[in-house]
């Protein structure tokens, strides 16, 4: 029973962690022709998303960890590890890709076209990562 719940857990904040990302694709559309008061309110909503990834992603590591330590695979599992190495350049890329460029947006001289195509493929980049994340974790592949 507290395996389900684990499991539970850690599906739901992978739903956390790339639900939200995809509201951002249509809000980045209205973003480059958004005048700064409504250009503010967008860019809190990228905000408002990057950091529930970032809490949503802290439950993810622990249940999962809890999850391998109570389950019937290995830390030297090829699917755990390929898992393991995405998530430590998605968390490195989720700390570089987004703060940075929104805190851009109010900097003098930038060119927000630039910014917003930044954020635009910052998006795809992390989403697939995240993707190829769920993969591992759904299939689970014999990679070697």
């Amino acid at each position: 029973m507290l395996y389900r719940l684990l499991l539970y857990i850690h599906i739901f904040s992978v739903i956390l962690s790339i639900g939200p990302f995809f509201v951002l694709i249509p809000i980045i559309k209205k973003l480059r022709d958004a005048e700064m008061q409504v250009q503010h309110a967008y860019l809190d909503t990228f905000r408002f998303v990057v950091r529930l990834a970032k809490h949503a992603g802290h439950v993810l590591v622990i249940s999962g960890i809890l999850l391998v330590t109570a389950g019937p695979w290995s830390w030297g599992t090829p699917w755990i590890l390929a898992t393991i190495i995405i998530l430590a350049g998605s968390l490195f890329f989720l700390a570089r890709a987004f703060s940075p460029t929104i805190r851009s947006f109010n900097e003098q001289g930038r060119d927000k076209e630039d910014l917003v195509r930044k954020l635009n493929r910052s998006i795809w980049i992390y989403l697939g990562l995240l993707m190829i994340m769920l993969w591992f974790m759904v299939t689970k592949p014999a990679l070697w």
